[in-house]
């Protein structure tokens, strides 16, 4: 799925939904909540490129556009936060890790500038680990 359709997965009643390929960390619903505070609806990118590029970007909802070829990970839901925040990736990113679950954290460190947790002093980044066989077969992988 792709350019503004659903999400591959959500939070809901089937096997399927309850299976999600994405989560936070409580360090990263508790960033969110402060950068929605200050900024608005978010989203999030994450292209898959080389150095800062590999690491999830937080925008305002809308800034970033995304293309026929992104992703829609998940709306993920944040306790605090009014409108769900949007977790793209790109395809090709998305077909290397399609048998991942990801969790996206928080770390010390200055990120890069695009995004909107780096006058923070910390940043965003994925951990990942692979899917169990009934998580791939729930998600028809």
């Amino acid at each position: 799925m792709s350019g503004g359709e659903e999400p591959l997965a959500a939070a809901g009643g089937t096997a399927a939904e309850e299976t999600s390929r994405i989560a936070l960390s409580a360090a990263a619903t508790e960033l969110l909540r402060l950068l929605c505070d200050r900024h608005g609806p978010l989203m999030f990118h994450q292209s898959g490129g080389c150095c800062d590029g590999s690491a999830p970007m937080c925008y305002p909802a809308g800034e970033f556009r995304t293309g026929s070829s992104d992703v829609l990970l998940a709306r993920l839901t944040v306790e605090g936060v009014p409108e769900p925040v949007g977790f793209w990736m790109s395809g090709d990113q998305f077909e290397r890790w399609r048998h991942t679950h990801l969790t996206v954290d928080v770390v010390p460190g200055r990120g890069s500038g695009f995004s909107l947790e780096a006058p923070e002093g910390v940043r965003f980044l994925i951990r990942s680990r692979l899917f169990t066989d009934e998580e791939r077969a729930a998600l028809g992988d």
